[in-house]
């Protein structure tokens, strides 16, 4: 089976996609360092819409600017429009400094998702690294909420130090399931760490499965998924089976602009998420 990544319609209630929505800002909780979580509702009438897991919103901070945001909540609760954020530019700069009750501008959802529809039957490897645990964690609930139709289910996590484990408490909770398989390293640390340390493909060595019944989904630091996805391959999965979040260097998402190109495809409008035999030849690449 030759598994595809969701490409999903405009939503035609709110056709101009170039003209934000107001949300605000109903909760801000800090995560990590230089890192904050946003939960944003529907503001002065605004609708909200539904999103699929993998996909981005640009959110936009007025009188500064806007930036890309993969969304990192609930499929299932599209009123509550989630996203974490850390703190790189001045927009995501600003968006830290957000309090409750703040308006800002959000527009989309924009591009692909995660194949979870395809990819029933089969059994599920998500591999995140740093900050790429956000945008897996909506296709991580979706798969959760409809667990039946599913095989194993296996999360690996790597994080630089412990201090930067992202939802910490969180993963806590998954790893006290059952039916999902959660293994976590970091980098480094010190003798209070109690966990595995070392990269995140070496918890791949944990988790026997069949190649043939296997689809992985990939996000992180892009050095951390040419290693992984080469492990993958290593192990036997298909390039078709293996699929990328790509979101880098957006600045319109339509693509008007130009700046997330990679090779032929732009990722706003392609992408984030990639079947990963699409990009293979040009992934790790230097200057695309």
């Amino acid at each position: 089976m030759v598994y595809t990544p969701e490409q999903q319609p405009v939503d035609t209630a709110f056709p101009d996609p170039m003209l934000p929505r107001l949300y605000r800002v109903e909760q801000v909780r800090r995560e990590i360092r230089a890192t904050c979580t946003l939960a944003l509702v529907p503001d002065n009438g605004t609708t909200a819409f539904s999103f699929a897991p993998g996909q981005f919103t640009m959110l936009y901070v007025f009188g500064i600017g806007e930036i890309p945001i993969s969304i990192s909540g609930d499929p299932a609760q599209p009123h509550l429009l989630v996203h974490t954020v850390r703190a790189v530019g001045p927009v995501s700069q600003a968006l830290q400094q957000l309090k409750r009750g703040d308006v800002i501008g959000v527009r989309g959802p924009f591009g692909s998702s995660w194949p979870i529809e395809d990819a029933k039957g089969s059994d599920v490897i998500l591999v995140a690294g740093g900050l790429g645990l956000a945008p897996l964690r909506p296709a991580l609930y979706a798969l959760l909420s409809q667990r039946e139709q599913y095989g194993r289910l296996c999360l690996l996590y790597g994080a630089r130090t412990p201090q930067d484990v992202l939802y910490a408490r969180e993963l806590a909770r998954w790893r006290g399931r059952f039916d999902l398989d959660v293994y976590v390293t970091v980098d480094s640390a010190s003798t209070a760490w109690r966990g595995q340390v070392g990269v995140v493909t070496a918890l791949l060595a944990k988790i026997p499965f069949d190649p043939a019944n296997t689809v992985a989904l990939v996000c992180g630091p892009e050095v951390m998924m040419r290693f992984t996805t080469r492990e993958l391959q290593e192990r036997g999965l298909s390039a078709v089976h293996i699929f990328v979040s790509m979101e880098r260097n957006m600045k319109c998402a339509l693509g008007f602009c130009g700046h997330c190109q990679f090779g032929p495809t732009f990722v706003c409008k392609d992408g984030p998420v990639l079947r990963y035999d699409r990009i293979q030849s040009w992934f790790g690449k230097r200057e695309i």
